[in-house]
């Protein structure tokens, strides 16, 4: 008795080939949310909206900060933020008048105003200790002679 059989469906693979399909979307989404967590810098600007209208205006302040080449270096000394500036050719950033607000980037808003004595040459010390422990932001801005820069820096205070 010979039984004769015709070719082999596909749809036997469907359930196979649905978990495969299903599976690359989750490992591309999830690729993306990794990028995407990993390169949020957070807020930049509060007015989106009109940053975005005055667009030509921000790139050419950028520009004109980028150009300084002043470099700017955060860390803590007993809880307050000290700074370190130096110029384009390393030499010790001197005589320049430093002003800041404190924020934490997470949680309660704690906002303080901060000021920066210069200690040494290129080295600028807050009037104040951090409150809190945790990450804080010093929104800077430096201003020497004619030059101004503004920048953000991160700090962890234990």
């Amino acid at each position: 008795m010979t039984t004769k059989t015709g070719p082999r469906s596909l749809w036997r693979y469907m359930l196979a080939a649905t978990f495969l399909w299903l599976g690359l979307v989750a490992i591309v989404n999830g690729y993306m949310v990794w990028q995407a967590i990993g390169s949020f810098p957070g807020l930049a600007v509060e007015d989106d909206f009109g940053t975005s209208n005055r667009y030509d205006q921000v790139i050419a302040v950028a520009e004109a900060q980028s150009a300084l080449r002043w470099r700017v270096t955060a860390d803590l000394a007993d809880g307050r933020p000290v700074l370190h500036l130096t110029g384009p050719d390393g030499a010790p950033l001197e005589g320049a008048v430093v002003t800041a607000t404190a924020e934490r980037p997470l949680g309660p808003r704690l906002a303080t105003p901060t000021t920066f004595t210069e200690a040494a040459p290129g080295r600028y010390i807050a009037d104040g200790a951090l409150t809190e422990p945790g990450a804080w932001d010093l929104k800077l801005r430096i201003v020497r002679r004619t030059q101004t820069m503004a920048v953000t820096r991160r700090v962890i205070r234990p």
